[in-house]
């Protein structure tokens, strides 16, 4: 017999390579330019944070997910990218609906992302840990909502969560991710192949020429014209068209809250120091990124100097707008003209030549008149110096440290604290403001220091009344954890509105709008580690603040405001139920 060769087994086949749901859903992000989550970990969603930290996303993790979510949507509002907020399931995600909410009706891009129980169990209602539709209970809440059932899902889930966050009219969407999804397995590069870079996902809308022709008419025609530039124009990104259709036509303008600095405030322009007199007299008003809603007194009212019977005024409308919905939603709007603010003001100078008219002089001069009366009279409230300090004089100190530092971020709640802060506080430089918005709603602050500090890296002032402050002031933790350059100052009246309510029925419990006397607010900043100040005069306050700005270290400052001072509900008290009876 002759030799026999051995027999050789061939190679074993390399074993596939597997991706998984956890890792997809990091990838689509990535992918998509997402470099931040904002959250906080447990069940189901612990292995998704710290995978995606391992993964090079920076992921801040909050004390309560309420706050996580105010972070998300106003880094949306700064990026122009959709903010990601990660939560747990049933809790955790209703702590973030109001966030998601928020982020709805103030047109900020967001996702809430939220881990949920099998949809198996949540249809049959079998009772399995913190079961909830969540789904369902987000879509009213939400511009958009979506559930992933499959892992070669996540990279439409994502797509179609960034494009509806950030499209036509950015908002709130909700990405339900139940627990199931992530430990399921697909080949890598199947997985790879799946997923989407969104292509143009905030595409330019042009408006109709016939649109834009109509509103240059009607503004030309104006004798009187004022234009009021909302958040939606800061959003826009359209600075120097905005810049130049406003000085080109010499028009007065009026910023509201988020859209101050979109030109400095001591713009030669401004109308601010005079609104209430040029609302009611302007006969010819352009909407740049502004609604007519409760902010504007919904274009009606003693506001815009009513003259009929419902309380209409005389002015005639234009409104750049990029919803065709938002068009009559008060009063008629005369020329409404919809579109990507960036494509309408453009399209707008574009017709606007070498002759065009100047407002008549006699307009600018009244409007002059009033701006100076104002200006002098506010200068002279905030030259005094009283003991304890009072809103304007603690202010006036915030108002100096914020001209000598203009790309600081301002963040600003309250009833008081935000109402004089945004009078009083100059603003240099679009999108530094950063306040309550559209809903009014109480708690944003520390999620929005937080995210302006992370996103950005610039140094941020947050003022805060006390109430304001209870909300999320557990996340001062947050800001000395990741060392952020926050300085919060609290003007600090010892209660709601003001500290010297008492309890009607002389009882031992005192008013429900009375806090602890003289509340050591500084020292919740101390026990993490960050820098307590407490100030109960001008000098104290702006040393306090200098230091903060200097060191970029965490800080809080304790202002010390007399707690006396202060209107039940600043310049809303005509909503209170009891004031309009008053009224009538």
């Amino acid at each position: 017999m002759g030799n026999v060769e051995p027999q050789v087994a061939p190679p074993a086949a390399a074993p596939p390579q597997l991706t998984d749901g956890f890792h997809l859903v990091i990838d689509a992000l990535k992918l998509n330019g997402i470099d931040t989550i904002f959250g906080l970990p447990g069940i189901p969603i612990t292995d998704l944070a710290r995978m995606a930290q391992g993964a090079g996303l920076r992921v801040i993790s909050f004390r309560h997910e309420q706050n996580a979510g105010y972070a998300a949507s106003i880094a949306g509002f700064i990026t122009g990218k959709p903010g990601i907020c990660l939560t747990v399931s049933a809790p955790g995600f209703l702590n973030g609906l109001t966030a998601l909410a928020n982020a709805t009706t103030n047109c900020f891009p967001m996702i809430l992302m939220s881990g949920s129980s099998e949809r198996e169990i949540v249809d049959l209602q079998q009772g399995d840990y913190e079961e909830m539709d969540q789904l369902a209970i987000a879509r009213p809440l939400a511009k958009a909502a979506f559930r992933v059932l499959h892992a070669e899902d996540i990279g439409v889930g994502v797509a179609r969560a960034i494009r509806a966050a950030v499209s036509g009219r950015p908002g709130g969407v909700y990405l339900d991710l139940p627990a199931k999804l992530f430990a399921q397995t697909m080949d890598a590069e199947a997985g790879r192949r799946s997923l989407i870079a969104v292509v143009d996902p905030a595409p330019r809308q042009i408006p109709a020429p016939e649109a834009v022709g109509r509103a240059l008419a009607l503004l030309r025609s104006a004798q009187r014209p004022l234009i009021v530039l909302g958040k939606g124009a800061a959003y826009a990104r359209a600075d120097a068209d905005i810049r130049a259709l406003v000085e080109r036509t010499g028009i007065p303008y009026l910023p509201m809250s988020m859209a101050k600095g979109l030109l400095p405030d001591t713009h030669e322009q401004s109308a601010a120091a005079a609104r209430s007199y040029v609302l009611p007299e302007a006969d010819v008003v352009m909407l740049v990124g502004a609604r007519l809603n409760w902010l504007l007194s919904h274009g009606k009212g003693k506001t815009w100097g009513a003259r009929d019977a419902k309380g209409w005024g005389g002015q005639k409308f234009i409104q750049i707008d990029i919803s065709p919905q938002e068009a009559d939603s008060n009063v008629r709007i005369d020329a409404p003209v919809v579109g990507d603010i960036g494509s309408c003001v453009a399209a707008l100078l574009a017709g606007i030549g070498a002759d065009w008219p100047k407002p008549p002089a006699g307009w600018l001069a009244a409007i002059a008149e009033r701006k100076a009366k104002n200006i002098a009279k506010m200068a002279e409230t905030l030259a005094k110096n009283p003991s304890p300090m009072s809103f304007h004089s603690a202010l006036a100190v915030v108002r100096d440290i914020v001209r000598e530092n203009p790309r600081a971020y301002l963040v600003n709640e309250g009833a008081n604290a935000l109402d004089f802060t945004r009078a009083i506080v100059d603003m240099y430089q679009p999108r530094k403001r950063l306040d309550v918005g559209t809903w009014g709603v109480m708690g944003i602050g520390m999620g929005f220091s937080v995210a302006a500090a992370v996103v950005s890296g610039e140094q941020v002032i947050a003022v805060e009344g006390d109430s304001a402050f209870g909300f999320s002031g557990m996340e001062v933790e947050t800001i000395c954890r990741y060392n952020l350059p926050v300085c919060v100052v609290v003007l600090n009246n010892n209660g709601v509105y003001r500290g010297t309510d008492v309890n009607p029925a002389g009882g031992p419990d005192v008013a429900p709008t009375v806090f602890v006397k003289d509340a050591r607010y500084e020292k919740l900043m101390e026990a993490f580690g960050g820098v307590g100040a407490y100030a109960t005069t001008r000098a104290e306050l702006r040393a306090a603040m200098e230091t903060a700005i200097r060191t970029r270290r965490p800080t809080l400052v304790n202002a010390i405001i007399d707690e006396t001072a202060g209107t039940e509900s600043g310049r809303i008290t005509s909503l209170n139920p009891s004031a309009k009876q008053k009224q009538a």
